[in-house]
This record gives C-alpha cells, structure tokens and sequence, in this order.
C-alpha cells in the first residue's frame, strides 16, 4: 500500500518503477514453496530445460508472455520428452520436434493425435459394429446428428433469388463462367463452372471445392483440373470455402477461422447440391465431389451428410489421427455426433458409393494405406463391394494436388462415371493438361474486379452473419 502511495504521488521516479515491479516478480519467482504452488514463469522453466538437456527450444515472446508453471521443479523428470510434456500440458501446449534436440513451441493441437492414438480410436469405434445393418444402424444415428452439431437442423430458409451468372468464356473443348449463388439472405458461395462444349444428354458433375492453398481456386492447377474434367464430359463447379476468394468481399480472412466457417462452407455445398440438381442438363446419378487438404475433409463431410453425392474423392485429407487443422474442418463439434466419431468413419459413410483417397508420403495421410483404407475396405465389404473404394498412395510426394493426384482423380472420373479419357489423352495414352487456357485471376470473379458488382443488401462483416444463426452466440 506504502508503495503504491508513494507511486501516485510521484515521490519515486517513474523511470524506477518497472525496475521495482521486475524486481518483485524475480523474488516472488525465487520463493519457491507451497504457498506460491512453487510457480515459476514459463520463460525461467523453458531456459532451464534447455540448460538442463542441452536442447533448444524455439518460440517468440508473445508465446510465454504472463504464463506460470505450478510446482514447476517437480514436473522435472529423467528426460527432455516427459519433462516438457509434464510443464507444458497443463498450460494447453505443446512442442514439435523438428530434429534431434530441436523443438518448437506450439499451442496444444487438439486436432493432432499421435498416429497409434488415432488407430486405437478408429479400432474402438469399429467395435460398434460387425456387418450392414449394424453399420447402418450406427449411420442412422450419426447423421441427423451432425446436422445438429452443425446449426443446419433445420436448414436455414433458402433466399428467393436466381444465380448470378457472368459472361461465358470459350476455349478449347470446354466453357467457363462465374457463378455466385445466394445461401443466406445476402450472403453468396461464389465459383466458376468449367463445362464441355457440345456435351448430347445428361452431364455428370463434380464439385471441386478448394483447399487452404494459396489463392485458392485461381490457382494454376485448379484451373487446369477442372478444365480437364470438362473436356472429358463432365461439368466442373469449382468454388470457394468461406472466408476465402471472393468471399473476403464481405468477411475477413480471420473469420474463416472462426467455427461458424464450417456451417456456412457445409451449408454451401448443400445449396449447391440444389442448383445442380434442379438443371434439366445435370445427370443426377452422377454427381460427384473432389477436393484437397481442407476442401478434402469437406468432401468427406459432405458426402457423408447429402446422398445426393454418388462418388466422393478427397485428396491428402483423410486420416484417422488428423482432423484438419482449421476451424473449417473441425470448429464445430461434428466429431462429437454418435457418442465420438472421427474422419475415417465419416468416410466410411460414403459407402457403397465410389471413393477415391489420395494420400501420400508428406503429411497425415503418410499412413492411409496401413490402417485406415484397410478399414474402409471392410466397411465397403459389408456392402460386397470392396473394389468401390480406392487408394492410390503417392510415398515420395507431398502435400499439394500435383500432376499424379489429378491423374489419380481423372482415371477414377473415366471409371465410374464413364467420362471421355481420349478426350484429354495424346497419342502415346498420357494425359495432356497443354490445351487447358489458365485465366487470370479476375477473370474468374463474378463481382467484379474491386468488388463493384457486388448486391447492395449485401450481408456485410462477420457479427452480423452470427445473427442469422443465434445458436452462435451462445
């Protein structure tokens, strides 16, 4: 009290005050008993382990600022692993280790589990059932569940409103324009159809929503993807995850990682589903969904939540020991449905319907083929079509959709939905991506290129979509 008088009075220097707060806190840290709980700054506990191991230990300022360790002698064992896991843990943190006596400091990763964690999990949900009907059972009772977990149950009101469709473009084989389709009042998923030119009958499509690569469906190899698909035969609607693309017109790039990033992303996909499904052209028996990283665990949820899709292909996303390291994949509590589920099972829900899995050697689908496809091909075996889902794994590449994962993708596409290969083949048999016109970027905007074409009852800033779901709020 003393102190803080002479503080406010000015009788001690300013310039002295930081020195005697610092002070105080040191020998509040060197008084190491019961009555403090032995608490010591993370920072003082860090610098330790690092002296005491000789390891390093990466991590920045704002990391330790204001955080303590309780008893944080005592959470000293034999050896550097057990030491940081005992200090760190409580703390809802973590560390990577990058290589031998090199760690990085981390958040706790909810969504990260060691790769035997996740194999035992999927082992114990597996128990719960033992053929079709008790698999179709467990289904039944997943299902209306993540709707649920998802605030789509009941779905939001569809906006009366038509899509708003660009210009079409035309290139060798196959057309392009943007469409943006309103799913909330003033609220649009925004993407650009690539469709094959002179296509006689019913078309399949295949929806090709885009990962958390950088820009998105603009990219070079999107384009050049579902450029491919439409010169097989197919249409191709490719489209932005929220928070992302064009729809940073209205949110900030903070908000798709926000939880409700997964609602309205699921909530797109579904009322895409319906315009497509409502076009005289579409062939209804062939629609199918393919996406990579982020937009892989939309396909499996998607797939897993709307019959409608016949034949899902998510690539380097599927893992039972990963579940997506946004917000949009994981934000809302869908692995909760069914008294706990994780990806691999809601993959399993595609079943008996084609699925393709693209893993490979350089993320958390390094060990797709050991374990986890293993068990889909039971799963589809309750079924008797073990052969309808597939897994090409590629050992010595890593995360992206390269030229191997679209190849992956285009020969699943011919199989099952008996697409035109010859169509995007040379004459040796490879396939030919050349005659695919990358567009540039604005190109592929249906608002325009500052955004200008963008509606006025425009539903502006992320507290204003959470009004349309009060769920949100709570």
């Amino acid at each position: 009290m003393r102190l803080y008088r002479f503080i406010t009075q000015g009788i001690i220097p300013a310039i002295l005050i930081t020195l005697i707060l610092s002070g105080s806190d040191l020998l509040f840290a060197q008084t190491q008993n019961t009555d403090n709980l032995y608490k010591k700054p993370l920072v003082e506990v860090l610098n330790e382990i690092q002296t005491r191991f000789k390891v390093q230990i990466k991590y920045s300022a704002p990391q330790v600022k204001d955080k303590w360790v309780n008893y944080a002698e005592w959470r000293f064992r034999a050896n550097v692993d057990e030491t940081l896991a005992n200090v760190l843990t409580p703390l809802d943190m973590k560390v990577n280790k990058e290589k031998p006596g090199v760690y990085k400091l981390k958040e706790y990763e909810y969504y990260r589990w060691e790769v035997q964690d996740g194999w035992n999990y999927l082992d114990t949900l597996a128990t719960k059932y033992h053929d079709k009907a008790s698999w179709e059972k467990r289904k039944a009772e997943i299902k209306p569940e993540l709707y649920q977990a998802l605030m789509l149950s009941p779905l939001p009101a569809k906006p009366v409103a038509k899509p708003i469709i660009t210009s079409k473009r035309i290139f060798d084989g196959y057309s392009v324009e943007n469409i943006a389709l309103e799913i909330l009042p003033g609220v649009w998923i925004n993407g650009s159809l690539y469709k094959p030119l002179n296509a006689r009958g019913k078309i399949p499509v295949v929806l090709s929503p885009d990962g958390h690569w950088e820009k998105q469906r603009y990219r070079p190899d999107c384009q050049i993807r579902c450029a491919t698909i439409a010169r097989m035969g197919a249409m191709a609607f490719s489209y932005d995850l929220f928070a992302w693309g064009e729809s940073m017109l209205q949110f900030k790039y903070e908000d798709h990682r926000r939880s409700l990033a997964q609602t309205v992303q699921t909530l797109g996909g579904i009322r895409i589903l319906d315009y497509f499904t409502s076009l005289k052209e579409t062939d209804t028996t062939r629609i199918g969904i393919s996406g990579g990283s982020g937009a892989g665990s939309h396909c499996i949820l998607m797939t897993a939540m709307d019959n409608r899709i016949k034949l899902s292909a998510p690539v380097v996303a599927m893992s039972s020991y990963f579940y997506g390291g946004c917000p949009c994949e994981s934000g809302m509590p869908i692995h909760q449905c069914g008294g706990g589920t994780d990806n691999v099972e809601l993959a399993a829900m595609a079943a008996p319907r084609p699925q393709l899995l693209v893993s490979d050697g350089g993320d958390w689908t390094a060990h797709t083929p050991q374990h986890d496809f293993p068990y889909l091909q039971k799963m589809y075996g309750y079924y008797g079509v073990k052969d309808q889902v597939e897994n090409v794994h590629l050992p010595d590449e890593k995360h992206d959709f390269g030229i191997n994962k679209r190849i992956a993708l285009y020969d699943f596409l011919i199989k099952n939905f008996k697409l035109n290969g010859t169509a995007v083949k040379d004459k040796s048999g490879k396939y030919d991506e050349t005659k695919v016109t990358v567009e540039k970027e604005n190109a592929l905007y249906v608002f325009g290129d500052k955004g200008e074409k963008l509606p006025k009852h425009a539903l502006m800033g992320f507290e204003n979509l959470e009004k349309l779901f009060p769920g949100a709020t709570k």
